[in-house]
C-alpha cells in the first residue's frame, strides 16, 4: 500500500471512531445529535418552583376561599331561618296562639253539646252563639298562624275533654247550670288573656285579632254571668 491510500485509510478510520464517541456520549447525556427540543414556557405569574396557592393568577376568578364565604353565609342564614320557622314570633306571642286555639276549639265543642242538651231556652241560645263567635274566631287564628308558621293544637286540652264528658253525663237543670258556670269561669280567663295580648302583643297581626276579638268576649262574659244567675235560681 503507498504512502497516500495508508494516509486515507488512517483518516477514515479515525472519522468513524470520532461519530462512534459522540453518538456513544449523547445516549449516555440524554442530548441527540438533531435540533434540541424546547421545553414549553411556564404560564404568566408562575415560577418552575412552583406558585403558592394563594398568589396572583394561580387559581380562577372563583376561589375556594370566595365559595367558602359565600356557601358559609347561606348556611347560617338557612339555619336561623328554619330554627325560627321563617318567622321571628315573640315566644308569649307563639302561646297566646296556642292557649287561644284550645280555648276556641273547646267552646266550640261544649257549644255544641250545650246547643242539643240543655233545657233553658237562653242556655241553648247562648251555647249556639258560642259555636257561631267562636268558629269565626278560630278560623282568623288559623290564617294568622298559617302566616307565621306556627303549628296549632290539633285537639282540645285534656281537661276540657274531661269536662265535656262530665256535662254529658248531666241533663236538665243540673246540666244547664253547670254549664253556664263553665262557661262564667272560662271567659274570664279568655277576656283576660285577650285584653293582655290586646295590649302587648309585640306581632302586629295578633295585636290586631286580639283587639277586634276582645269586644265580642267580653260580651260573652257578661252574658255568662246574667245566665249562670238565672240558672241557680231556676235549680233551687
Amino acid at each position: 500500500m503507498s504512502n497516500a491510500n495508508y494516509i486515507r485509510a488512517s483518516s477514515l478510520a479515525a472519522s468513524i471512531a470520532m461519530a462512534f464517541m459522540v453518538s456513544a456520549y449523547a445516549q449516555t447525556t440524554g442530548t441527540t445529535s438533531g435540533p434540541a427540543t424546547k421545553s414549553p414556557a411556564p404560564p404568566t405569574g408562575s415560577s418552575s418552583a412552583g406558585t403558592p396557592s394563594g398568589s396572583t393568577g394561580s387559581a380562577p376568578p372563583m376561589s375556594a376561599g370566595s365559595t367558602a364565604t359565600g356557601n358559609t353565609g347561606s348556611s347560617g342564614s338557612s339555619s336561623a331561618m328554619s330554627k325560627s320557622g321563617n318567622t321571628n314570633i315573640a315566644h308569649g306571642d307563639r302561646k297566646f296562639i296556642t292557649t287561644a286555639a284550645e280555648h276556641g276549639m273547646a267552646e266550640v265543642e261544649l257549644g255544641k253539646l250545650a246547643a242539643q242538651k240543655a233545657s233553658d231556652p237562653q242556655v241553648k241560645q247562648f251555647a249556639q252563639r258560642m259555636v257561631d263567635d267562636h268558629s269565626k274566631a278560630n278560623d282568623k287564628l288559623k290564617q294568622i298562624a298559617a302566616s307565621k308558621n306556627v303549628t296549632l293544637p290539633s285537639d282540645v286540652p285534656s281537661a276540657e275533654k274531661r269536662e265535656h264528658d262530665k256535662l254529658n253525663k248531666l241533663s236538665g237543670a243540673q246540666f244547664d247550670r253547670e254549664y253556664m258556670n263553665h262557661m262564667l269561669s272560662d271567659h274570664k280567663k279568655d277576656v283576660s288573656m285577650f285584653r293582655s295580648e290586646a295590649k302587648s302583643a309585640k306581632d302586629s297581626d295578633l295585636k290586631s285579632f286580639a283587639s277586634e276579638t276582645l269586644p265580642t268576649l267580653e260580651q260573652h262574659l257578661d252574658m255568662a254571668q246574667t245566665i249562670a244567675k238565672s240558672t241557680k235560681t231556676a235549680s233551687r
